[in-house]
């Protein structure tokens, strides 16, 4: 599959604002996050439909992908920054029109629900996008952490990132090793539906990396297992865990899920490197990670890296 990288964003650069997923009723964080951006230097464009809700799901699918490709098909927009998550994304891939975006590479921002616009479009058109924070979740009071990872990732263009983790999220090396993938990250829920679609690309030699919110370990599980079922895990070149909830876990602990991934540590491949508890999910400080780019992992009792290739290019 060919690649394609959107450019690096400059300061004086439009962002669209889109909404795929669920409408916020917070008006007040949307107006910080639109603020913050602009202090930045930032230009801001909302979608025509932005945030619109009421309306019957055919015709909200109907207007959040007359949003998505007018901001795909409009020059002046550099990139597009989605509202939140919530739910509404998986209805909108068959509609998607894949070669509009292939013609038009930008930067799409966003996680938990845009999963599926991540995952679609990578699969259909080679498209790098960001799994990151979102207009009315995190981006209207942005940690520093946040900010940092966030920024350093979509404006440079020269040199390999490290992906750091936060000091207060332990890390739990379940199995060591060092490899190289394409990084799939996502939602752990919204990635299983896509299971059985054409809009799940090979997992061969791919990096997964998943989170989830608001579920039993015995969800977890049996979403994991259906991968494995359906001969996804054993393809993989490494597995990487993110949070499971508000807040980061310590996969040390005798947690119901800390054993579920052990357990899915022992039945993969024995080369294949296992770790949890990446800063990355629905948590405060945020990693900011590029969905499609070949990354590599090194992990090693109680440590990790991961090198982030400069995923965006300013050429």
């Amino acid at each position: 599959m060919h690649t394609l990288i959107p450019k690096a964003l400059c300061h004086g650069d439009t962002i669209g604002l889109i909404s795929p997923s669920s409408p916020s009723p917070d008006h007040e964080k949307i107006g910080q996050a639109v603020t913050y951006l602009e202090k930045l230097g930032y230009r801001v464009k909302p979608a025509d439909h932005f945030n619109c809700h009421g309306e019957s799901r055919r015709e909200l699918d109907r207007r959040k992908l007359h949003d998505l490709h007018n901001m795909f098909a409009d020059k002046s927009v550099k990139a597009i920054f989605c509202l939140r998550g919530g739910s509404g994304s998986t209805r909108l891939l068959e509609g998607i029109d894949y070669r509009l975006v292939s013609q038009n590479p930008k930067i799409l921002a966003g996680y938990s629900d845009i999963t599926a616009l991540s995952i679609a479009l990578y699969a259909q058109t080679g498209l790098v996008t960001f799994s990151g924070p979102m207009l009315a979740t995190e981006l209207h009071n942005p940690s520093p952490y946040t900010e940092a990872n966030f920024w350093k990732i979509l404006e440079s263009t020269s040199s390999t990132h490290q992906a750091v983790n936060h000091p207060d999220h332990p890390v739990r090396v379940y199995r060591e090793g060092s490899v190289s993938g394409t990084l799939l990250a996502g939602n752990l829920t919204v990635f299983s539906c896509l299971v059985g679609t054409p809009y799940l690309p090979p997992m061969h030699g791919t990096l997964p990396l998943f989170e989830d919110i608001n579920e039993e370990p015995y969800r977890i599980d049996r979403l994991l297992s259906h991968f494995y079922n359906a001969g996804l895990l054993q393809r993989c070149a490494g597995l990487l865990f993110g949070q499971f909830s508000r807040k980061a876990m310590d996969f040390d602990c005798k947690h119901p899920l800390a054993d579920i991934l052990h357990y899915y540590t022992e039945i993969t491949a024995p080369a294949m490197p296992v770790i949890a508890g990446l800063s990355y999910g629905h948590i405060d400080d945020l990693l900011t990670v590029p969905v499609g780019a070949v990354c590599t992992l090194h992990a090693s009792k109680g440590e990790l890296s991961l090198g982030i290739p400069p995923a965006v290019s300013g050429d």
